[in-house]
C-alpha cells in the first residue's frame, strides 16, 4: 500500500524486471512467490522501506497455509523434495564432538564446498581453545520456502540439544547461518572472525586490493564484513550490479535464466581473483566458470582448496556425519 510506483526496485532486480513488476505489483503474484532470489535488493532501494523478501516469504507460508500446513502438496516445495529430505531433519546432525562453551558451528555449505579447511580449523579450534564442533542446519533453507511450523521445529530442537550440551556461544562460518541464527536464536552467535582475531589464530592478508562480493544476507547488515575487515590489509573493492550468486531463494529452479546470467555478469568482470566469505557464493560462481574465486577463510587459513564440481558437495558434508 505504501508503494509510489518510482520503478526502483525493478531497476534493481532481473526477476522482477522479467515480468515488469514492482513490488506492489509482486504482492499481488503469489504464483511467482518462489521465483524471487530473496536477495534484498528491492528493500535497499525502495525509499518507502517495503520489504520485497518479505512479500515473497509471507505468499510462500500462505501456499503451505492453503493445504492445511501439508507442506508436501505445494508444487513448489515438492520441486525441492530433496532438499526438503535432507534438511527437515539433517541427515548429517553430529554433536559426538561439541563442547561446553563457545562451539563451532560450520553449517551445511562449508564444509560441503571446502571439507579440508573445515577439518584445518576444527583440529585447529580444538588444539588452541579447547573448542569443540557441531554438525547442523540453522533451519534457513526450510524457513525459506515457507514451511514455518517446520523452521520453528527445527529452530527449537537446534536450540535443546546446545542447551543439554552446554553450549554459550556458537560460532558460525556462514552468512546465511549468521543472519537467520541471530534472528531466531536464543544463544550468542558470533563471527569465526571475530574468534579468530580474539584468540590471535590467523594472520592479516596483505593485498593491494581485495575485489569482494558481499552476500545477499550480509550486504546490507554488513555485520559479519564488519568482523573481518582488520584481517584485510589493503583496499577492499566491493564488486556491485550482480544481485545474487544465482542460489538465493531456491529461485534457480523456476529462474534458471536469471540464475545462469549472475554467474555470467560475474565472469564479465574479468578479475584475476574474486574473494567473498560465502561457500555457496564461491562454489556457485566457480561452477558458472568464474576463475579464482577464493573464500576469505580459506586464504586465511591457508589451505589452498578450491570448491568442487558436481555432486561431490553432497558427499563432502554426508562425510562429517561419521567424523
Amino acid at each position: 500500500m505504501d508503494c509510489i510506483h518510482c520503478g526502483n526496485c525493478t531497476r534493481h532486480c532481473d526477476f522482477l524486471k522479467k515480468y515488469q513488476l514492482d513490488l506492489e505489483g509482486f504482492s499481488q503474484h503469489p504464483e511467482l512467490a518462489y521465483h524471487c532470489f530473496l536477495c534484498g535488493e528491492c528493500t535497499a532501494c525502495c525509499p518507502k522501506g517495503i520489504d520485497g523478501r518479505e512479500i515473497a516469504l509471507k505468499m510462500r507460508c500462505k501456499k503451505v497455509e492453503e493445504q492445511n500446513g501439508v507442506f508436501s502438496k505445494v508444487p513448489e516445495i515438492k520441486r525441492q523434495k530433496m532438499l526438503v529430505m535432507e534438511k527437515k531433519n539433517y541427515l548429517f546432525r553430529n554433536y559426538r564432538h561439541s563442547t561446553s562453551g563457545s562451539v563451532l558451528f560450520p553449517g551445511c555449505n562449508f564444509p560441503s564446498f571446502y571439507p579440508k579447511t573445515t577439518q584445518k580449523l576444527i583440529d585447529l579450534l580444538k588444539e588452541r581453545a579447547g573448542m569443540g564442533v557441531v554438525m547442523d542446519c540453522c533451519g534457513k533453507p526450510i524457513f525459506e520456502l515457507g514451511m514455518e511450523k517446520e523452521s520453528k521445529a527445527i529452530c527449537d530442537g537446534l536450540s535443546k540439544r546446545l542447551h543439554q550440551a552446554g553450549v554459550t556461544e556458537l560460532v558460525v562460518l556462514c552468512p546465511n547461518c549468521y543472519a537467520f541464527l541471530k534472528e531466531h536464536f536464543d544463544i550468542p552467535v558470533v563471527s569465526i572472525y571475530q574468534k579468530l582475531l580474539e584468540l590471535n589464530l590467523v594472520r592479516p592478508l596483505r593485498k593491494e586490493f581485495f575485489p569482494l562480493y558481499l552476500p545477499c544476507p550480509d550486504r546490507h547488515s554488513r555485520e559479519m564484513f564488519e568482523s573481518f575487515v582488520p584481517l584485510l590489509q589493503g583496499q577492499i573493492e566491493e564488486i556491485k550490479g550482480i544481485q545474487c550468486c544465482g542460489l538465493g531463494g531456491c529461485a534457480a529452479a523456476y529462474e534458471p535464466e536469471i540464475s545462469t546470467g549472475f554467474g555470467q555478469k560475474m565472469k564479465e568482470q574479468k578479475l584475476s581473483k574474486t574473494y567473498t566469505y560465502c561457500a555457496s557464493c564461491a562454489g556457485n560462481f566457480s561452477r558458472a566458470g568464474c576463475q579464482e574465486v577464493r573464500h576469505l577463510l580459506v586464504e586465511l587459513l591457508q589451505a589452498e582448496e578450491q570448491p568442487p564440481k558436481g555432486v561431490r558437495s553432497l558427499f563432502n558434508r554426508a562425510k562429517y556425519k561419521l567424523l
